[in-house]
């Protein structure tokens, strides 16, 4: 009877759906948007369904590509998570395969590749966020410390972005002679410094500070302008010249500078993109 309970009655099973690209308006799938509109007007979970072009089926749930290229975004906590990630690891995630993982990690260098690439005119710098745009996406993505030195001439183009330290870099064994060598031989006009913290926080220690410090000095005698240094981290980067931070402080302490850093801390992640004047003097 209506309204009675069916004794012995196996439930029905509850299916989850949902629709497959080819099953959305035109209007709605990302490919046929990205050739519409361009790729600036996508998100990345939708530029990152595209790489992956299909989705998955598991038992009686299927999952469009969309949701897959969503679920790996949320799992990594984004481009960076994703970058950071080795294939196999991608690989764990429902709905990819190694060829899925293949072409996600294979993008992703591309993107890398095309920020490190020289245009036929020498890349210039021009402010903090020029350095940071440069090395940013792939030294935030290291699980350990790289310490580099940008080369430049006198119109603060780069010569060569010179790795002088990779793997666990503590700042107070740094040796300063080793960061001009480079520079000296190639007869570099200015030099900027830039390392990484993998911890994700780009606020600098007081041992960054004191490094400087003795980087500025050292520039001082060899003629060589240390126009800055750079610190890099997933939430940002900051400027030791911005920051007052072991820049032609005026005899001030490093206690001083410290009481600085606690208010960088403060104030944001993110250094705003000051001109680099450092005021090099005039070559011959």
């Amino acid at each position: 009877m209506a309204g009675e309970r069916n004794e012995g009655m196996a439930p029905i099973a509850q299916v989850e759906w949902h629709p497959k690209i080819k099953d959305l308006p035109s209007s709605e799938r990302p490919r046929e948007r990205l050739l519409q509109f361009g790729a600036g007007s996508l998100s990345t979970t939708e530029l990152l369904a595209i790489i992956l072009r299909t989705g998955t089926r598991t038992g009686g749930t299927s999952h469009n590509v969309t949701r897959v290229a969503e679920d790996l975004v949320t799992s990594f906590k984004g481009l960076n998570g994703l970058a950071r990630a080795a294939a196999s690891d991608l690989c764990r995630q429902k709905g990819v395969g190694p060829a899925k993982a293949a072409q996600v990690k294979a993008a992703l260098e591309l993107a890398r590749r095309l920020l490190k690439e020289q245009p036929e005119e020498a890349y210039q710098v021009r402010s903090p966020a020029d350095v940071a745009n440069l090395l940013r996406l792939e030294m935030s993505a290291l699980e350990h410390e790289q310490f580099r030195v940008l080369l430049l001439d006198t119109k603060n183009r780069m010569i060569q972005d010179h790795k002088l330290y990779d793997g666990t870099v503590n700042t107070s064994l740094v040796r300063v002679a080793e960061v001009f060598r480079e520079a000296v031989r190639q007869n570099a006009a200015a030099v900027v410094v830039v390392h990484n913290h993998p911890s994700g926080d780009p606020v600098p220690s007081r041992e960054d500070i004191r490094l400087t410090t003795e980087i500025v000095r050292a520039g001082k005698l060899l003629d060589i302008d240390v126009l800055d240094h750079v610190v890099v981290a997933t939430r940002g980067f900051i400027s030791l010249r911005e920051k007052g931070l072991g820049f032609d402080l005026g005899g001030a302490s490093l206690d001083s500078q410290k009481e600085d850093l606690s208010m960088v801390a403060g104030r944001g992640r993110v250094s705003s993109p000051a001109i680099l004047n450092g005021g090099r003097p005039k070559r011959t």
